[in-house]
């Protein structure tokens, strides 16, 4: 059977009646549930959004949406990046629905019960779509893959900097910098 988006809004209504909290992506017209992520991957990509928001507020060059924020995509398919962004001209205000355009910049954290594999091909979809760029950030290894369409996608380690100049000229931030501190007992 194939589900469509009114479908999705529909099991959205009833688990929320029965207070159950789940995330639900639209793929091929079949339905993901995803469940809540380990709090290591939660906390990288509030770091993430926090670093880039500290950019992107105060020059207005957009939005950014947190796992939460789910996109209608040309192909009919509802799908929710773990972090995104959509540049100012292309969504001047935000809706109380899905967002009916592909975001420019989209974000997968790997968690703890992740594959790469449907992460990377997440992303490639994405870009396949007119997203402008993609990065998996994967904990485990401590790296941040950028992948573009037009480029061979580029592993980035801690001492790197991560830069994407065509959404946001001027931001850089190390990579260790997404890695959530130890407090050490004092």
């Amino acid at each position: 059977m194939i589900m469509t988006i009114r479908d999705v809004e529909r099991l959205q209504a009833q688990l929320q009646e029965d207070e159950r909290d789940y995330q639900i992506e639209l793929e091929d017209g079949k339905i993901i549930l995803m469940g809540p992520s380990d709090i290591q991957s939660s906390e990288i990509g509030a770091e993430f959004i926090r670093l880039l928001g500290n950019w992107v507020k105060p020059r207005r060059l957009g939005r950014l949406f947190d796992s939460s924020g789910g996109f209608i995509m040309p192909n009919t398919d509802l799908r929710a990046p773990d972090v995104s962004f959509v540049s100012a001209e292309r969504l001047r205000r935000s809706q109380r629905s899905f967002g009916e355009l592909v975001p420019d910049l989209v974000v997968e954290i790997k968690s703890k019960t992740d594959r790469i594999a449907p992460l990377r091909k997440k992303i490639k979809q994405f870009l396949e779509m007119n997203a402008r760029v993609g990065i998996l950030i994967d904990p485990d290894k401590q790296t941040v893959t950028i992948y573009r369409s037009t480029r061979e996608p580029l592993v980035l380690a801690n001492e790197d900097k991560l830069t994407i100049p065509e959404l946001f000229p001027g931001w850089e931030i190390s990579i260790y910098e997404l890695w959530p501190p130890v407090f050490e007992e004092e």
